[in-house]
């Protein structure tokens, strides 16, 4: 045996470099007491298990189908804006995005481009965001009525060719136009205007969405039994385009209707409508992707719902991306890049309860 004792040589550890030690040590001080989570905030959602994984790649390194392109990332840019100045910034800004995380991206009602061009600068975010990615124009379903009843569909196939679309989306909003002072009315069954849009386009690819209050479980069944590109679920929890609408209108009219902008159905009801249905042998089922929006605040909403549905889906969002993406463009993208970060994490170190 060594004794160390009676050695007259010294031993040196080998030293580590920190230089960041000292101020890493003040803050963690300084911050402890503030860093405390109480078991009543903890998400319930997920089990958390650090030992099984390691640290994601980078985003972006992988890639999967939908809506017959492929994307990057699991974010789709749900319809917002267009008309307007600002709008022409915002979406350039977000198409920018969806190019460089490979996103989809849904345009904002692109009503005013049916009659004239005089705004097409705001909408026209193909050459920015690139042929290789998915891009949806949108009308609303009182519009696709009208263009039906007048014998005007090829405004649609004008539509696509001139934005160089991949398909349309149409919101189904009878609430929305009913609260808005200058809204349509429905005079046909929405279900059978989705009907004769189909059978006038039956190549087009198609989704279906709310507005912002989701839609039932009786609804979401008929929907699935066309043949749609991918059902958007634009739950209420966001939004809400009919509470929006609604307060542009007078006091009395206000209060009046009010409690109908409490009435909608949540992201995490409506997947529960959805497997209930995807999992009963008697339905139909025609549409096989979804996008999963409405009240989706952050990348563990979308993990959560995404992993939960039981059929190929992406989460969207609109007022999140929307906040960022009204100035500058390093902003929108610092914003995505912590999202997809985070959603590596959650895919690595997460799995869901129940």
């Amino acid at each position: 045996m060594t004794n160390f004792a009676s050695t007259n040589k010294t031993i040196q550890l080998p030293k580590t470099e920190d230089p960041t030690a000292a101020s890493r040590k003040q803050d963690h001080i300084e911050l402890a007491f503030r860093s405390q989570m109480l078991s009543g905030e903890l998400d319930q959602r997920f089990y958390y298990e650090p030992l099984l994984a390691a640290h994601p790649e980078p985003v972006g390194t992988s890639v999967f189908p939908f809506l017959g392109k492929e994307l990057r990332s699991p974010l789709w840019v749900s319809s917002m804006t267009g008309g307007t100045e600002l709008a022409l910034r915002i979406n350039e800004n977000l198409a920018r995005a969806c190019a460089e995380f490979g996103m989809g991206m849904g345009l904002g009602s692109c009503r005013s481009l049916l009659y004239d061009d005089d705004r097409l600068a705001d909408f026209n975010v193909r050459p920015v965001m690139g042929a290789s990615l998915p891009l949806f124009g949108n009308l609303g379903l009182a519009q696709v009525a009208t263009l039906i009843n007048d014998g005007m569909l090829d405004k649609i196939t004008e539509l696509i060719t001139k934005l160089d679309l991949d398909g349309l989306i149409v919101h189904v909003n009878p609430f929305q136009e009913w609260m808005q002072p200058e809204g349509d009315h429905f005079t046909d069954l929405p279900l059978d205007t989705l009907s004769q849009l189909i059978e006038a386009f039956p190549e087009l690819d198609l989704i279906v969405k709310e507005v912002g209050q989701g839609m039932g479980p009786a609804s979401l069944r008929a929907l699935f039994k066309l043949p749609l590109a991918a059902i958007d679920t634009a739950s209420s929890g966001g939004t809400n385009f009919s509470k929006l609408e609604l307060l542009r209108n007078d006091p009395v009219r206000q209060d009046s209707f009010m409690p109908l902008a409490a009435i909608g159905h949540s992201a995490e009801e409506m997947t529960n409508f959805i497997n209930d249905i995807i999992n009963d042998p008697q339905s139909e089922i025609n549409c096989h992707q979804l996008i999963i929006s409405g009240g989706v605040r952050d990348f563990l909403d979308g993990y959560y719902l995404t992993e939960r549905v039981g059929l190929p889906a992406i989460y969207g969002q609109a007022s999140a991306l929307l906040r960022h993406a009204r100035g500058d463009y390093a902003e929108l993208r610092t914003f995505i890049a912590a999202q997809m970060d985070g959603l590596q994490l959650a895919r690595q170190f997460l799995t869901l309860k129940s």
